[in-house]
């Protein structure tokens, strides 16, 4: 049973002409690791808004179609109970820590306290969560003092002990270095381990196309192609989109090495086991 079903998806922001989601249709199975891609106003955050409710029922306008989680239909639902399913984590972790608490143990326990968590529970929670994002170390800091990957993870950490089954991010590592990049991605591919389901829009193709199970690709409000990123970045017309291809997959462009799905390699791992398949080749 898949975990997301959406079906001929439209909406336009109210006072605005175009369609923002034209006819959106998809499945996530539980678990996966979804990332969308496309250049800016191409819906990609307008369909993030539509998976966890804020579209419609914050954001009003034309909306048609369904979005579904499990058996409940967003529009039908209200935000408090999606809220319970999914979570959303922000660009930026400054605008997600709350900043009234002086350590990385009580900011996780925030959310769980407004909820009404019984203690030993909460700990439990918050233990795990920190755990699993290899927080552990900094629970006494104060989340200010961290590195920005750092306080995006333990922004992270505060919607895990939460217990949501679908985490969205929005251009998570767009304030971050490469290796706070690198960090997010990892704890992210930690929790689609786990079970849980990833949605995550990035500009950052080379980590989309390492990390991620499928790849959304966007423009104008519709959805080009949902596949693996090998089916995605072998497009030929993929620069009419907006979106260049990861390094790897320009290089093998160039020297017209192709797998044998006849998709081009995506990473750097893929790209030299196909040169020393040539190579083997070459030389019998």
């Amino acid at each position: 049973m898949s975990k997301i079903t959406v079906t001929n998806l439209k909406y336009k922001y109210p006072h605005r002409d175009n369609l923002a989601l034209n006819n959106i249709s998809f499945e996530i199975q539980p678990g996966e690791f979804i990332g969308i891609v496309g250049e800016n106003n191409s819906g990609k955050s307008t369909l993030c808004q539509s998976i966890i409710g804020l579209v419609p029922h914050f954001y009003k306008g034309g909306y048609g179609g369904s979005v579904i989680i499990d058996d409940i239909e967003v529009y039908k639902s209200d935000i408090s109970t999606l809220c319970k399913k999914v979570g959303l984590i922000f660009q930026n972790p400054f605008n997600q820590v709350t900043g009234s608490k002086e350590t990385v143990f009580e900011e996780i326990a925030f959310g769980l306290e407004n909820i009404g968590i019984p203690r030993d529970e909460m700990i439990e929670r918050i233990n795990f969560s920190m755990k699993l994002l290899d927080i552990e170390q900094y629970k006494d800091r104060n989340p200010f003092d961290l590195s920005g990957g750092q306080m995006q993870r333990v922004a992270i950490a505060s919607i895990i002990a939460m217990k949501p089954e679908i985490i969205i991010l929005d251009e998570p590592t767009s304030q971050l270095d490469p290796a706070g990049s690198e960090e997010v991605f990892q704890a992210v591919t930690k929790l689609s381990n786990e079970g849980i389901t990833i949605i995550m829009v990035e500009h950052k193709i080379e980590k989309i196309a390492a990390y991620c199970d499928k790849v959304m690709l966007m423009h104008k409000g519709e959805l080009i192609k949902f596949d693996t990123p090998s089916e995605v970045f072998s497009l030929d017309n993929l620069s009419d989109y907006g979106i260049n291809p990861p390094i790897f997959t320009s290089i093998c462009k160039k020297l017209n090495l192709r797998k044998d799905d006849n998709n081009y390699p995506v990473t750097i791992e893929e790209t030299l086991q196909l040169l020393k398949k040539e190579r083997s080749y070459e030389q019998n």
